[in-house]
């Protein structure tokens, strides 16, 4: 009992450590959003490469992820106006190095090494590129609805976690992650969506519109979280770092977020409000 006290004081102090520097960094300026954005993108890059590595895919990380850094902080750029956006094909030939810089390693599997390689860059940097555009959707930088959206994912992440844990029964996807259960899933969505609807009328804005955002965030969120599972699961990690005590890795606190970006860009493009 006292350890696991002591693991939970362990994990509230983290998380709250957490919770102010990502509302700091969105917050205080466009440029703090975008350090947190390639923090992010790079942190992920590191632990999917380190995974992929314990199922014997040896990838030269250093370059990926400086790639993928570059890409998230040039579509910063490009969406704040700063960068025309066809700057953003600089990016397309340094993805295709990857291919040739595979020619200098002469590994046994080049097929798996460049699949893992790109893969990692569409999982984190892809994303983490479209949010920057999520951010300046509306022609300039939207602190506030960057954070109703990051806190949307973190609602369906406690609600859903506490209604499992009272009411869990049926089990959602066991072979991947066993604790996972529609009861929970439910109470996440509905929590989820109350607080996208709060954050539509605190904004003054459609309540449709904003339920149905959460509605998104939510499935691809758990997608994400689904997702994750199933690449520790196959690398025999608990987590996929331990930046965070209690928490894990990036990938860990970000896997749902960095999933269900790609789908709140296509939900903000199709139905714009």
């Amino acid at each position: 009992m006292a350890k696991f006290g002591k693991e939970l004081a362990v994990r509230a102090l983290s998380g709250a450590v957490l919770l102010l520097v990502v509302v700091g960094a969105v917050a205080v300026s466009e440029y703090g959003f975008a350090a947190l954005a390639v923090t992010i993108c790079v942190g992920s890059l590191w632990e999917f490469y380190r995974m992929a590595g314990k199922k014997g895919i040896v990838i030269d990380r250093v370059y990926p992820v400086v790639a993928g850094g570059v890409g998230v902080a040039m579509s910063f750029l490009a969406a704040r106006g700063t960068l025309p956006l066809v700057w953003l094909s600089i990016f397309f030939p340094l993805l295709y190095v990857i291919f040739v810089y595979e020619l200098r390693r002469r590994q046994p599997e080049p097929f798996t090494n460049i699949t893992v390689a790109v893969g990692g860059l569409v999982y984190a940097a892809l994303p983490m590129s479209l949010m920057c555009f999520v951010a300046f959707y509306g022609g300039r930088y939207d602190a506030w609805m960057i954070l109703c959206y990051i806190f949307t994912v973190w609602v369906n992440d406690i609600f859903a976690y506490l209604t499992g844990v009272l009411f869990g029964k049926h089990k959602m996807f066991e072979r991947v992650s066993p604790k996972k259960s529609w009861e929970g899933f439910a109470g996440g969505l509905l929590f989820a969506v109350a607080f996208g609807v709060l954050c539509g009328a605190l904004r003054g804005e459609s309540l449709v519109w904003w339920g149905g955002l959460a509605l998104v965030v939510v499935v691809s969120g758990v997608l994400g979280d689904l997702v994750e599972s199933m690449f520790k699961r196959a690398a025999g990690v608990k987590d996929a770092g331990a930046i965070m005590p209690g928490h894990g890795g990036f990938m860990d606190r970000f896997d749902a977020l960095i999933f269900s970006v790609p789908f709140v860009f296509a939900y903000f493009t199709i139905f714009a409000d």
